[in-house]
């Protein structure tokens, strides 16, 4: 296998080009530069992300590959995600702030997630390519950076122009290739009266 299926989502109903096309690679180009004009308009549309109340109970972690900060990321990837998550160009921690003044901010994760939901459609739309994992050391994250106990490591996005899949090892060349599946409409909606 040496070439990369098409990854536009077949889906039910239409949906903007951008987000049909947005898919998860885990092959970035080691040698290449973050586009910082691209990683800016991300990190804009990720400021204009909807929140609860205006609180914006999030914070990022922004770290560009080579700096001490993305060799900190890096470390408290687990497993797989640390095999391959390292040629991107800038992994980004997203944070939920879920206090404030003493007053639990029930809200923050999601909104955390609607904040990594537009910078990833917005890196997308820029050519950029992202990834999101879960699979982390959340107190390492929390340890290495200093954060307060109301500040919780949400999500590492992997962040960078994508790779060659040529120069992938055969295992990546098959998760990238995997069909792109999602559950029916129907499966997931409770009540549509």
């Amino acid at each position: 296998m040496s070439t990369l299926t098409d990854r536009t989502a077949e889906t039910d109903a239409p949906i903007i080009d951008v987000l049909a096309e947005r898919w998860s690679t885990r092959i970035f180009d080691r040698h290449a530069v973050i586009d910082e004009a691209a990683l800016a308009s991300a990190l804009e549309a990720a400021r204009w992300a909807p929140t609860a109340a205006n609180t914006q109970a999030w914070r990022v972690i922004v770290a560009r590959r080579g700096s001490a900060a993305h060799a900190k990321i890096l470390a408290s990837l687990a497993g797989f995600n640390s095999a391959w998550a390292g040629d991107a160009a800038v992994l980004v921690v997203f944070i939920a702030e879920t206090e404030r003044d003493g007053n639990a901010l029930r809200w923050a994760e999601y909104d955390a997630g609607q904040v990594a939901a537009h910078f990833t459609v917005q890196a997308h739309a820029n050519g950029l390519s992202t990834h999101q994992m879960g699979g982390f050391d959340h107190e390492a994250i929390a340890a290495g950076f200093g954060l307060d106990a109301a500040l919780l490591p949400i999500t590492v996005m992997a962040v960078g122009e994508l790779g060659d899949i040529r120069q992938a090892s055969e295992e990546l060349q098959a998760r990238e290739n995997a069909p792109r599946l999602r559950r029916p409409v129907a499966e997931s909606v409770i009540v549509n009266d």
